[in-house]
């Protein structure tokens, strides 16, 4: 029984639960006078994230690294630019609300917010893996970018800057971190309340992500971790372990506002129920009566239908008290074996699950969800040639569309497209329901090697491939639910916008130039 608070309200918890509504990074812990552990705020952090310029001080371990600060300013900075219609580009501009939005995401999600803001349902992203070989982007986060042209030469056509984090460089992980900090940063104003974001990630940088998470998201909205078996095969090449998984972890905006969505019940699991007594609520299972931990009130004898007293396992006792036992006794919810004399068993009816559906797992079969080899096999299916190296399958992302719970208007954000995988998947989902779920997804124009054969394709850029998928996607989904009511209705369009400077005009003064 709690205690009654003989005091008025602590104004100073109440102003620190507000806080971390808005800046769950800068949440810290501390203990009292009575060494007893508290919530306080990282002060240091949130004068940070107030400022526009890097506050001095030491960075020590929270979790920190090199440039973290530096991000945190990269993500509240201001930018002055716009995205450009790009009708040309487009696919059924007048009709469509689905985007598919050129150039650096970071850039991008900071536009987003004017429209956008606390009103994406879900958010799925499939960062660079930072393997050592993989281009990540940077974000000037200690020298002019002049200085690191000059340093580096590694822009792109449209002024976007990209280089190579090789193991060899002296902040590999950090470079890493600060790339992906900025951009969560930013993109958690994007979700809605009851929002979700997901996104994949291998062994190099799990453990790193997994805490920024914690800081950005709130470790209390944590969801999952979960496991995708992306190999059907081992490598038998492989110098130790035959690596065949990859992970995708799981973070709600508020845990406490958000619903799962449950999996569809299969035939498998509802093989597990029969109704061997012809019992009128339907299907069950029997369910062991017996419990490890030991209760007085559940130590006693039941008698069979037959009349064989049966009596708990040494130590442990039933997990019913005797008059609980009665009354279920009493309603014929005891099933003590097809011969009435077996072990005394609680049966649980199909019909009076508490959820609808199936609980999902923390792993993702491929057989359930596809693996990376199938990925590549539907990009082949559409381009009738390999046009992208491991894209994830059309099946992976449907779960997450599953488990995010969506609405028929639910908008679904994914800022490292890649191949527009999500594209495709949202399209099929709100064909399979027709829905209207909206998709936003966003692209850096990578480059494409010339000597490739992609390139000899007529592919320049990643986002020449990603536009040209959904079109193909778009056509196709169409043409297999051809004989589907209402099917007419389905946005298979996008609206191309590209980040581009803005024009407007400076029009802020000093109080010395203006006059009437």
């Amino acid at each position: 029984m709690d205690k009654m608070r003989m005091e008025s309200v602590n104004i100073t918890d109440k102003n620190i639960e507000k806080i971390g509504k808005m800046f769950p990074n800068c949440i810290t812990e501390t203990v009292d006078a009575d060494g007893k552990p508290k919530k306080a705020i990282n002060f240091d952090i949130l004068r940070q994230m107030l400022s526009e310029d890097i506050i001095e001080g030491e960075e020590s371990y929270e979790f920190t690294w090199v440039g973290k600060k530096a991000s945190i300013v990269e993500a509240n900075k201001p930018i002055r630019k716009t995205l450009r219609p790009c009708k040309e580009e487009s696919v059924n501009w007048d009709t469509t609300e689905n985007l598919y939005i050129e150039g650096d995401n970071l850039e991008v999600l900071k536009l987003l917010q004017e429209s956008y803001l606390g009103k994406v349902k879900m958010i799925y992203i499939d960062p660079p893996y930072n393997t050592g070989n993989d281009f990540i982007y940077n974000d000037d986060f200690t020298i002019t970018g002049e200085e690191y042209a000059e340093e580096s030469g590694e822009y792109d056509d449209n002024g976007n800057r990209m280089f190579k984090n090789t193991d060899s460089n002296g902040r590999f992980h950090s470079d890493w971190c600060s790339m992906i900090y900025s951009r969560l940063l930013v993109a958690r104003n994007l979700l809605s309340d009851d929002g979700v974001i997901f996104i994949s990630i291998d062994d190099n940088e799990q453990e790193n992500l997994k805490k920024i998470c914690d800081e950005v998201f709130g470790s209390k909205n944590f969801v999952a971790q979960m496991i995708w078996e992306r190999a059907f095969s081992p490598k038998n090449d492989a110098k130790f372990v035959s690596n065949s998984h990859d992970y995708i972890i799981m973070y709600a905006k508020s845990l406490s506002q958000f619903n799962i969505g449950r999996l569809p019940r299969t035939r498998e699991a509802d093989a597990r129920y029969s109704n061997p007594d012809n019992d009128p609520r339907g299907v069950w299972q029997s369910d062991n009566l017996t419990v490890k931990t030991y209760s007085a009130s559940g130590d006693y004898k039941i008698t069979t239908p037959k009349g064989r007293v049966v009596e708990p396992p040494a130590g442990r006792c039933w997990s019913l008290s005797k008059k609980v036992f009665l009354e279920r006794l009493q309603d014929n919810r005891i099933w003590f074996g097809a011969d009435g004399n077996g072990v005394p068993r609680i049966k649980r009816f199909l019909s009076e699950l508490k959820y609808e559906g199936m609980a999902p797992t923390s792993i993702l079969f491929y057989k359930d969800v596809g693996h990376s080899q199938e990925g590549s096999k539907e990009l082949i299916k559409l381009f009738e040639a390999g046009v992208f190296d491991g894209p994830k399958p059309v099946r992976l992302l449907a779960r997450l569309l599953t488990l995010a719970n969506l609405k028929e208007d639910s908008i679904v954000l994914d800022f490292f497209s890649g191949s527009a995988t999500t594209a495709q998947a949202v399209m099929q989902r709100n064909a399979d329901e027709l829905y209207k779920i909206k998709y936003i997804v966003v692209q850096l124009q990578e480059d494409i090697d010339e000597n490739s054969k992609v390139y000899n394709l007529g592919y320049k850029n990643i986002c020449e491939i990603g536009k040209e998928r959904i079109r193909r996607a778009g056509k196709k989904i169409l043409e297999e639910n051809s004989d589907k009511e209402g099917i007419e209705n389905l946005d298979i369009g996008f609206r191309v916008l590209k980040l581009d400077e803005s024009n407007m005009t400076d029009i802020y003064y000093s109080p010395d130039e203006y006059s009437q």
